[in-house]
């Protein structure tokens, strides 16, 4: 099932109202914070999400959540942080998603479709070298 446009609005607009409420968010950022928020939203609930292709930065985290897949995926966010970059991240945690990519070993790094680590904990270095390659 997927959500209309007009509820994904609304949803948007709800969420982003209800977060305001304790964190900040720029008047001129609503409209894409509310996008992201529903965007998650509708990933959580396994929804079919229709967005265009990413024309910058794709980044996937391919484990089940234990703690060295969440390392990966903080490191990454870090990263990212340092070098002031944006990218489409995403901690893909669903066996049957992770099992479509065709990785056998956990954590897994794919940037911009391209495996660059399968079963280690890069370090940010490591990870930041990989990202400026790309």
């Amino acid at each position: 099932p997927s959500l209309s446009q007009a509820n994904d609005d609304e949803i948007a607009e709800a969420l982003v109202t209800r977060l305001a409420r304790k964190n900040y968010i720029p008047e001129k950022a609503r409209r894409q914070y509310g996008q992201a928020l529903v965007r998650e939203f509708k990933r959580t609930l396994g929804l079919e999400i229709n967005e265009p292709a990413s024309k910058g930065l794709t980044i996937r985290v391919l484990g089940m959540g234990c703690t060295n897949c969440q390392t990966v995926f903080n490191r990454v966010m870090e990263v990212l942080n340092e070098l002031n970059l944006t990218a489409d991240l995403e901690h893909v945690t669903d066996v049957k998603k992770i099992a479509s990519y065709g990785i056998i070993g956990s954590p897994a790094l794919l940037i911009n479709g391209k495996v660059v680590s399968v079963g280690q904990v890069p370090n940010k270095k490591q990870i930041g070298d990989w990202i400026k390659e790309k």
